[in-house]
């Protein structure tokens, strides 16, 4: 199959459609989404600086190990603002910590993660959302998530940690999973697995919304 790169965000047809789709396709807001944006600020917060701190590394340092600004990792760190899905990548990349481990709390024993309570995460345009499916610290190792993709839209995301590979199942509409150079077109019940450490993009070809599993799986 041809290679090519992945387009950002691509827009619909044309202008006018691309308004009215967008409207359409936007994702909702779930429950608890008002209150648990608040939970998750402070909770994203305070695991940053705890794992910052505990790797003696100064806000200059994460920045440039993570590429994220020294002014935004300021504002996540005093609460002031609510980062976005593909900045808590970059932010955990830079640490070197499990993703989950900027957004929940470790627990032990029976966990119960019930639908209201996941906190969704969107990308800057909000046509990508990441609702994890499994609770905080059931695991270092394992991350399960659904991803919500709108239509005629990409989410490109950045390397992972070294040794990271993930799982994504179709559940619903199309996918064009693009790793590295090369593009992989799937349909409802298709799945596949791929190194996480490079460059990536999860791509939405239909006209209608697209629901997938996504398994994260971090090397010891």
């Amino acid at each position: 199959m041809a290679a090519r790169k992945a387009e950002r965000n691509a827009a619909p047809a044309s202008e006018a459609d691309g308004e009215k789709s967008s409207k359409r396709a936007r994702p909702t807001a779930q429950p608890g989404d008002d209150v648990g944006a608040a939970e998750l600020g402070a909770r994203v917060a305070e695991n940053l600086r705890l794992r910052r701190k505990a790797r003696s590394l100064s806000l200059d340092d994460l920045s440039r190990s993570s590429g994220v600004s020294r002014a935004a990792l300021s504002q996540i760190e005093t609460r002031k603002s609510n980062p976005t899905v593909g900045v808590l990548w970059k932010i955990a990349v830079g640490l070197g910590v499990p993703f989950s481990e900027l957004i929940g709390e470790g627990q032990r024993g029976a966990q119960v993660l019930r639908r209201g309570d996941a906190q969704v995460l969107r990308s800057s345009d909000s046509r990508f959302e990441s609702r994890p499916l499994s609770p905080a610290g059931t695991s270092p190792l394992v991350e399960l998530y659904e991803l919500r993709i709108s239509s005629r839209s990409t989410h490109s995301a950045e390397a992972h940690a070294p040794g990271t590979s993930e799982i994504v199942v179709v559940l619903t509409g199309q996918l064009k999973m693009h790793v590295g150079d090369a593009v992989y077109e799937l349909g409802a019940g298709d799945s596949i697995a791929f190194a996480a450490d490079r460059p990536h993009a999860y791509e939405n070809p239909a006209g209608a919304e697209g629901r997938y599993h996504n398994v994260i799986i971090y090397s010891r």
